[in-house]
């Protein structure tokens, strides 16, 4: 391969993660619905646990290694230079009919030391318990294609204090308090640890006041409170709508996900925008593995509000999310009456994925159809393309 190559058609896999939808992923992708399986998350991209196939040209094989073969040509020179020579991002689309993971992720050095560490102690690759997947950290853009509802980062001390009273008992009577005077972020770590530790004794009593109290209320966190001990009976976890944000977003409102804020994705369908990382610290709300202490170590305990990206007009039908992230960006283009979409001049590397409608990608003589569930990796050094038809797209790609 070399200078000018042509878009690239990929075939990506999906995760069949037990909290996926039956019908969102099969959907999009124009396949027979319900799935046999829960179809949780789409992975585009070159992460090397699960690349994608390029199909077109025929013959290429997985993505991650198509750019390990011409990193500059399919990358771009600014992007290896800077990020190195694998794709920096991965983009996913993610189907939730049940509630994830209360989750973080790791800064650069946590994830370099994490993975450091593992490695030297002989911990497999694949084994269930390792937290650290690769050296990398994972900053995350979540923006809703449906309804979507969220967990993001801890409510101010005040509101977890007030949330958390009605449940408290002696258990976490002294913790409560001390927030409630201090409203440090001290003093929060102090009442998530204790909480997250409990004794099974414990537990049972603050979860049984949870249970009482959810009955009684009409607060949308506490009926979140009752749906998550109903799938999870027995973890704390589920009083997590109570001390962090509780967020309804509506298609085309976005979330931004820096290292070390605790969150949880409830349900709906999304794009998901992250550094090319697969690193996750768990603290409840799932079969796979918790690691308390390893979570407690990466947790930002700052409270801020909680922020809802629409995106920047970036010309007729288009928008864009910045972020602070160096490695992803990402936009929504509809075409209709504005005419065919053309890049800015100084594009870089970029995946298109299709939407909805009847778009068709057109590069020299080449031709890539877009529609719903299509996904074209467009490489640094093609020269140009454009976009026409009816529909919408997506589009990932690294700030300039």
């Amino acid at each position: 391969m070399g200078a000018g190559l042509p878009p690239l058609v990929l075939e990506n896999p999906i995760q069949n993660y037990a909290w996926g939808s039956r019908t969102a992923l099969a959907e999009l992708l124009g396949r027979p619905s319900p799935s046999e399986l829960p179809e949780a998350e789409l992975w585009i991209g070159a992460h090397p646990r699960a690349p994608s196939l390029v199909t077109q040209p025929p013959g290429l094989g997985p993505l991650d290694k198509v750019i390990e073969d011409d990193p500059v040509s399919l990358l771009g020179a600014e992007v290896c230079e800077r990020l190195g020579n694998e794709l920096p991002f991965l983009f996913k689309v993610l189907a939730a009919a049940e509630p994830l993971s209360i989750q973080a992720h790791p800064d650069h050095e946590q994830a370099r030391a994490g993975w450091a560490r593992e490695n030297a102690e002989g911990t497999p690759l694949d084994a269930p318990h390792r937290n650290y997947r690769d050296p990398n950290h994972k900053p995350e853009l979540v923006c809703a294609l449906t309804s979507f509802s969220a967990l993001k980062g801890f409510r101010p001390p005040d509101s977890v204090a007030r949330l958390l009273e009605p449940v408290a008992g002696e258990e976490l009577d002294r913790e409560i308090g001390r927030l409630a005077r201090e409203r440090t972020p001290e003093s929060l770590r102090a009442l998530f640890t204790r909480l997250m530790t409990l004794e099974e004794d414990e537990r049972a009593a603050v979860l049984s006041r949870a249970r009482e109290e959810s009955a009684r209320q009409d607060d949308p966190a506490w009926d979140w409170v009752a749906r998550l001990h109903a799938r999870y009976p027995g973890d704390v976890g589920s009083l997590s709508p109570l001390y962090l944000n509780l967020l309804a977003l509506a298609p085309g409102e976005a979330l931004f996900l820096p290292a070390g804020e605790l969150h949880a994705y409830l349900e709906g369908t999304a794009l998901e925008i992250m550094a090319n990382s697969d690193n996750v610290l768990r603290g409840g709300l799932t079969p796979k593995n918790v690691d308390l202490p390893a979570l407690l170590a990466i947790l930002s305990f700052e409270t801020r509000p909680p922020e809802v990206l629409r995106g920047d007009d970036a010309g007729p039908g288009q928008r864009v999310f910045r972020t602070e992230a160096r490695e992803f960006e990402l936009g929504l283009v509809e075409l209709g009456g504005s005419g065919p979409f053309t890049p800015a001049p100084g594009r870089g590397v970029e995946i298109l994925l299709g939407l909805e409608g009847s778009c068709m990608l057109r590069s020299g003589d080449i031709e890539r159809p877009l529609g719903a569930g299509r996904t074209v990796f467009i490489p640094a050094s093609t020269r140009s393309y454009t976009v026409e038809g009816e529909g919408r797209f997506a589009r990932a790609s690294v700030p300039a």
